[in-house]
């Protein structure tokens, strides 16, 4: 399935409310720099990484932001808060642009905060969700998963859930070599072309094991039932209480459909895409897109060459 691009700004009214935005890994990939800076705060251009997930639940009418933290993750908590004495001073200036990028990240949507105590597993970190989504069902969103904000992948797979009930996951095809990286998804046709019925996951299975080419990627929504499905799940891969092994219970069920996706997706969490993401980005920004284009134009121009390999840049 083909998630359109769209421009249309209106939000429809949704049944589900409520994001779960899990962010308490360690970011080990991206040590040292994320030794004492989280993660999710790495910026992508100038905006960090969460930033993005955030604004993308308050484009499709989730209103309400849920963020499972870790210790050392003060740094996001602040930046969903208001910084009176900075907002102050770009008032002061009449830095009107300023103020306001400041002042966005608090206003996307009501953001709360909860720490996952212990570093378990994705599925617990959803579990540590239960108080505050209560029994009403609710999407989960990675932060390492950005998609572009052009598409509409979240807004439709709300769709589905408002129009078959039970849990929705995102799916997107990949080559086989690279399933064990993934949680896969056992699937079977509907008759609505780009929706699966997903008939059980498994976690990172090796090629030869997968059951298809579909991965699950990092947008949920989900039926409160997956609560008492967690609640009792044991550990599986690596130790961790798996949010996968929880949703293949649900599946036998039937109550689980599948969004094909085939947009553009950033996964912020490897440095070589981390690193493609921000020059997307970047060039996709009227404000630094022509200029920054024609330096990469030049840029590979001279790699190809030869010119640009082991050169200094000259003095100022």
């Amino acid at each position: 399935m083909i998630v359109p691009h769209t421009t249309d700004t209106t939000v429809p009214t949704r049944t589900v409310r409520k994001a779960v935005v899990p962010a308490a890994g360690l970011g080990t990939r991206f040590l040292p720099a994320t030794k004492a800076t989280p993660k999710e705060m790495l910026p992508v251009v100038d905006k960090p990484a969460i930033q993005y997930v955030v604004e993308e639940a308050a484009a499709a009418g989730l209103d309400d932001v849920l963020m499972v933290t870790g210790r050392h993750k003060r740094a996001i908590e602040d930046h969903f808060d208001n910084a009176f004495e900075l907002e102050q001073a770009l008032a002061a200036k009449g830095d009107a642009m300023r103020l306001d990028a400041v002042r966005d990240p608090a206003r996307l949507a009501s953001i709360h905060h909860i720490r996952q105590g212990e570093p378990l597993g994705l599925g617990h970190a959803v579990l540590c969700a239960r108080r505050h989504v209560g029994d009403q069902p609710f999407a989960v969103l990675l932060g390492d998963d950005l998609i572009d904000p052009r598409e509409t992948l979240l807004s439709t797979m709300l769709d589905v859930r408002d129009r078959y009930a039970g849990s929705v996951v995102a799916l997107m095809e990949v080559p086989r070599e690279q399933i064990h990286l993934y949680g896969c998804a056992a699937v079977a046709p509907t008759e609505e072309k780009g929706l699966l019925r997903v008939t059980g996951l498994v976690e990172k299975p090796s090629p030869e094991n997968a059951p298809s080419a579909y991965a699950v990627i990092g947008r949920y929504v989900l039926d409160a039932d997956v609560f008492d499905v967690l609640d009792r799940t044991p550990p599986g891969r690596g130790g961790e209480i798996q949010l996968t092994d929880a949703l293949q219970h649900l599946a036998t069920d039937g109550t689980v459909h599948g969004v094909v996706f085939d947009g553009l997706r950033y996964d912020t969490g490897d440095k070589a895409d981390y690193l493609r993401t921000v020059v997307r980005l970047a060039c996709d920004r009227e404000d630094l897109g022509p200029e920054f284009i024609d330096w990469l134009k030049g840029f590979v121009a001279e790699w190809e060459s030869g010119e640009g390999v082991g050169r200094r840049r000259p003095a100022a």
